[in-house]
């Protein structure tokens, strides 16, 4: 394996790790796009670009097996004899599978991952006829099949009588070159300075694409200056060299797309070839990244929190402007330290934007790993899946993307095993036999949404339930009184699998407590819709991270609270003589609707001074529904910086995050999800329904300041 890296190369072989993973993704692509449309030169050549770049970038990083691995990979693809469609499509699923793996080996020094199966499709892409044909054509001496003519021939012994050398130029052209007709020229210009060019095959005007250019020339220079003028990267891939009219000598190419591993020291990390005086295209692109700038996600977030203090100064200074304004309201700084202020407001919200900005990137870097999650979940279980994708548009934080990843895949692999059916089932149900699978991404209020939904048969509540009490995960008296939905919300307790039989994809009781678990930890919540015989939708929810909300502050006993302004849907008064209970639930009758309501306090005492006592009701909206919230008393309105809390800070999922007011107190912003869902299971089992007591869910954990 690759000896233990120095230091002075680790930020090479970071940026490395960090841009091997978009070649691989591309990599995973082009094959699903090729075993979609079978022999496409374009998509080949796709798989070839990403291949060779890996080559050299892994090259350069000193990774000596994966460099090889993909040489080896590269050689086969430019046969001509990359006929077999399905020999290359499984070509490009092992060596995007077989790369990874080396690569994680890389990042922690482990063993490296075996590559037996990668060069066995290599043996087997290269060892068909038309491959040996191939090699055979490639192997013959080129000098053989290039016909000069006789004034051609005369001119050149001439020179030579003169003096000088005439030599025969053999200039390869690279298999991934994007512009091969223009090869011809671009590799005359570039010789043309230092030799004599007695005749060139193809001819000039030549509108063909070849695979090499010959070159008959004469010239004093040495042979190494012509052959190094000949190498264009990205264009030519090998340059070879004879003396005119004797055997052929093989010099080896030096140019960098074929330089073995440890000559490649000062190759760019990127594998995009620096601009040359005949390639307007190269020197275009390598402008373009230059534009681009790598940043340590650590050094965004101290940006972000350091914003984050900026917004807290603000409300501080408006605070002390508007003390000012009243003690001294004939002063006349006082209109000049308003403007300033309006300023400083105007300018903060620009560069809290701005920033906000650096760590969001569209949810389609997410959505690009799943056709081939699609694609191999749905091979394995026999099924035919297609997937769509909807929403990729929408930003949300790199941090959340990565951590929701996993469970997504999750949700994604149990869509295809559990939900649809197999092509025989759909089509005796009178379906397509091909399920569809759909991906939604949306933001709703303070929330990232992300939906996956399939056209399959649902979850059987009935055997959700039998297998439930066959586990012993409910009693026979709990079946009874449950209702359908809190039935199919069983799938999520911990070891429970409705898998009949285990294998690869489902059924070892690893199941969606998982995804819920996940879920909770990102204070999000994961819900469940199903329809039998139609479809199942899985809908992600997940609050915002870091951001700039306007909230609405109330207290609950004696704590500050808030909760985004945008779920409001209205505030109402009332007394609790006003308040009714049904089936367990306290309920208000608004304008002839019958709105539940939640507690979020203590209950109050049962005498005529409490039962006329008015209190404060927030209309939500929230899950499709409205609710009422019962709050002590409101406060404000404010702009909050969102602070996520960690389990050392606050041990309750039932708060998002928190912020810090101008004056200095502590708000807790409120996880509507997690109310709503603990609100309804603690109504259902009849226990106390003030989850923000003082005695219950907030009483052990303090936030810290």
């Amino acid at each position: 394996m690759t000896q233990p890296f120095d230091e002075r190369g680790k930020e090479l072989r970071d940026l490395f790790f960090e841009t091997t993973q978009e070649l691989l993704q591309s990599l995973n692509d082009d094959s699903l796009k090729l075993e979609q449309a079978p022999g496409d030169q374009e998509t080949i050549r796709s798989i070839r670009r990403t291949v060779h770049t890996i080559k050299g970038d892994a090259a350069a990083a000193g990774f000596r097996e994966l460099s090889e691995l993909a040489h080896a990979i590269e050689d086969a693809l430019t046969l001509e004899s990359v006929s077999d469609n399905a020999l290359l499509v499984q070509l490009g699923f092992t060596a995007a599978d077989t790369f990874g793996g080396m690569i994680s080996a890389y990042q922690v020094q482990g063993e490296l991952p075996g590559t037996a199966a990668v060069v066995d499709l290599v043996q087997k892409l290269t060892s068909g006829p038309k491959a040996k044909d191939a090699a055979d054509k490639s192997s013959r001496p080129a000098a053989t099949d290039v016909q000069w003519t006789e004034y051609e021939r005369l001119s050149a012994e001439s020179l030579r009588a003169e003096g000088k050398k005439v030599l025969h130029i053999v200039a390869h052209i690279d298999p991934l070159c994007a512009m091969p007709i223009a090869a011809r020229q671009l590799v005359t210009n570039a010789i043309a300075s230092i030799a004599q060019i007695l005749g060139a095959r193809p001819e000039s005007g030549a509108n063909v694409e070849v695979q090499r250019i010959d070159l008959l020339v004469a010239t004093s220079q040495s042979d190494k200056l012509l052959i190094s003028r000949c190498e264009i990267p990205t264009v030519i891939k090998k340059v070879e060299c004879l003396e005119f009219g004797r055997a052929m000598q093989n010099q080896p190419s030096m140019v960098v797309n074929d330089a073995a591993p440890e000559s490649t020291h000062d190759q760019a990390i990127d594998a995009h070839p620096a601009a040359t005086p005949n390639s307007k295209d190269d020197g275009l692109r390598s402008t373009a990244l230059g534009t681009l700038l790598r940043v340590d996600s650590e050094r965004i977030d101290n940006v972000l929190n350091l914003v984050g203090e900026l917004i807290i100064g603000k409300s501080m200074l408006q605070q002390v402007g508007q003390e000012f304004g009243s003690r001294f309201s004939r002063d006349p700084l006082r209109l000049r330290f308003a403007d300033a202020m309006a300023f400083q407001a105007r300018v903060l919200n620009d560069l809290q934007r701005s920033v906000m900005k650096i760590r969001m990137v569209p949810v389609e870097q997410l959505f690009r790993r799943f056709p081939r999650i699609v694609r191999d979940t749905a091979q394995r279980c026999g099924k035919e899946v297609t997937l769509e994708l909807s929403g990729q548009d929408t930003d949300l934080d790199k941090v959340l993307l990565d951590a929701i990843a996993e469970p997504l895949a999750h949700i994604v692999r149990n869509a295809i095993s559990h939900g649809i059916e197999s092509p025989a089932q759909r089509t005796a149900a009178g379906k397509p036999s091909t399920g569809k699978l759909v991906l939604n991404a949306y933001h709703q209020a303070n929330q990232l949404i992300v939906e996956v939904s399939d056209d399959g048969c649902g979850v059987d509540a009935e055997k959700v339930k039998l297998k439930a009490l066959k586990m012993g995960v409910i009693s026979a008296s709990d079946a009874e009184r449950m209702t359908q939905q809190e039935i199919v919300d069983l799938v999520f307790r911990p070891g429970f699998s409705t898998a009949d039989e285990v294998t690869e994809v489902s059924g070892r009781g690893v199941g969606l407590d998982v995804v819920r678990e996940v879920l909770h930890r990102l204070k999000g919540t994961v819900e469940l819709e199903t329809n039998p015989g139609a479809g199942t939708k899985f809908r992600l929810r997940l609050p915002l991270t870091l951001a700039i909300i306007k909230a609405l502050l109330f207290r609950i006993e004696s704590r500050l609270y808030a909760i985004p302004l945008n779920t409001v849907a209205e505030i109402a008064r009332a007394k609790e003589c006003d308040l009714h209970r049904v089936d367990k639930w306290e309920v208000l009758q608004l304008r002839g609707d019958v709105l539940p309501l939640m507690r979020l306090g203590g209950a109050p005492p049962e005498d005529s001074l409490h039962t006329k006592k008015k209190i404060f009701v927030l209309v939500i909206n929230f899950g499709g529904r409205k609710w009422g919230l019962i709050v002590d008393a409101l406060e404000s309105e404010e702009e909050l910086v969102i602070k996520a809390l960690d389990d050392q800070t606050i041990a309750t999922d039932l708060v998002s995050g928190a912020s810090i007011l101008g004056d200095g107190r502590v708000v807790l912003i409120m996880n509507l999800g997690a109310v709503v869902g603990r609100f309804t299971t603690s109504s259902r089992d009849g226990l106390p329904a003030g989850l923000f007591h003082n005695k219950t869910a907030l009483t052990a954990p303090e936030v810290r300041q």
